[in-house]
């Protein structure tokens, strides 16, 4: 069966019915025969919530201990969802990103991912679970917690898409694509059915809903993407290599490009 990469953000998991809505969709998926591995951001503003708290006990928190902090609004989300899905009749398991095999190096707040060991979620899939995965954070050869920066999941996301050799990277948000400008501000923007990686890679150094880093992670590993809307079953625009209709850049060790 194809493995299928799915990305929720927070938007989409802002209280608990969305996140039943989430799971619906994941379940669907499911259903028609695919490995599903569920990537998710915190709760709406958990991530602003925590730094406002960090920020009450400390003038300058410890990006360590900074880290350690933000990343239990992934693990809340991950764990809700994975319940979720349970109580539907479903096999899932919730895994932290160190779980997940994600491994970084020590910039703490802005950490790289140098490698990935995707055995253990391989091994879930093979079990017949559907795996959920706390975005945004990873663990250092020395096991400290770290995050990737701020919107990190979409990286969270095209890293295991790459590691696992997966069909696709799906990416669920607020936003029913990518158009060729903000549609509140230009009227006149129309949404892309397709665009390649370099002129996503331009329109996410503006602000379009896409992680930079993930954009750039996705072309190196010639991952397709598609960015849809949550909660409306309307055609997404799918972020893919234009020139080929095939991939075999894919593999094992998945780690960002410098």
């Amino acid at each position: 069966m194809p493995v299928i990469v799915q990305k929720y953000g927070g938007s989409s998991l802002a209280d608990a019915e969305m996140i039943k809505n989430v799971a619906r969709r994941v379940a669907v998926c499911h259903d028609a025969d695919n490995q599903v591995v569920a990537v998710v951001s915190a709760m709406g503003d958990t991530t602003d919530r925590l730094i406002e708290l960090a920020a009450q006990v400390s003038d300058r928190p410890e990006p360590r201990e900074l880290d350690v902090l933000l990343s239990t609004g992934e693990l809340k989300s991950c764990a809700l969802l994975a319940m979720a899905l349970h109580s539907s009749g479903y096999q899932v398991i919730s895994l932290s990103g160190s779980q997940a095999g994600i491994q970084t190096d020590t910039s703490f707040g802005m950490a790289r991912i140098a490698g990935l060991d995707p055995e253990r979620i391989m091994r879930e899939l093979r079990a017949g679970n559907i795996v959920v995965v706390a975005g945004f954070q990873g663990i250092t050869d020395g096991l400290d917690i770290t995050t990737l920066g701020r919107g990190a999941s979409d990286i969270t996301a095209i890293a295991l898409a790459a590691g696992l050799g997966a069909a696709r990277c799906e990416v669920y948000t607020d936003v029913d694509g990518i158009y060729t400008a903000d549609p509140r501000v230009v009227p006149s923007a129309r949404k892309l059915a397709e665009i390649g990686y370099q002129d996503m890679l331009e329109l996410a150094s503006y602000g379009a809903k896409m992680h930079p880093r993930s954009i750039e992670l996705a072309a190196w590993y010639k991952v397709p993407v598609l960015v849809a809307s949550s909660t409306q079953n309307t055609l997404g625009t799918l972020i893919h290599d234009l020139a080929l209709s095939n991939s075999d850049h894919t593999g094992d060790g998945a780690m960002e490009v410098s």
